[in-house]
């Protein structure tokens, strides 16, 4: 028993030890051209509803900046009624311009509910990208032990079938 012991393939490393690294690039001295990164995040920030969500946040800043520059007699372009929705979207309110008017102000409720809820929709597609890289940076090295693993136990069998002939 004590020969055959001597035979067996030796032991993988730890499978959790890939739950512990958080490396972005495994291999050393790896980089991507400067385009072809470019395109890898631009993909990234598509697929996770990035690009949707500021698309969102661009449009109701527009349409935000022309419903104040419509309603508030204060505005008097469409560049301080897009500061003014950018300054009430944003929940920042700098006084320089305010809404004066009942209707601005209704409107002005609105821009800030809706304005919280996109930018807390960005917020939450920025974090999905970071938490699904580092998933996906995880099941590749779990997948990478599941094989060293699945390797070990084809040959014990193949050692434990040449032993019992």
């Amino acid at each position: 028993m004590a020969a055959t012991a001597n035979r067996l393939p030796p032991p993988s490393p730890d499978p959790f030890s890939a739950v512990y690294s958080f490396s972005m690039n495994s291999s050393p001295g790896h980089h991507a051209p400067y385009s072809q990164a470019r395109q890898h995040i631009f993909r990234r920030f598509a697929k996770r509803g990035l690009l949707y969500s500021l698309g969102l946040c661009l449009a109701i800043l527009g349409l935000g900046g022309t419903g104040f520059w419509l309603l508030e007699p204060s505005v008097e372009s469409l560049h301080e009624g897009l500061w003014l929705a950018f300054t009430t979207a944003a929940t920042v309110g700098y006084g320089d311009l305010v809404p004066t008017t009942p209707a601005s102000r209704v409107f002005a409720v609105l821009v800030v509910l809706v304005g919280l809820a996109v930018l807390s929709l960005v917020t939450a597609s920025v974090a999905a990208i970071f938490v699904g890289s580092e998933e996906r940076d995880i099941e590749r090295e779990l997948m990478k032990e599941i094989k060293a693993l699945r390797a070990d136990v084809a040959a014990l069998k193949r050692h434990h079938k040449v032993s019992d002939d």
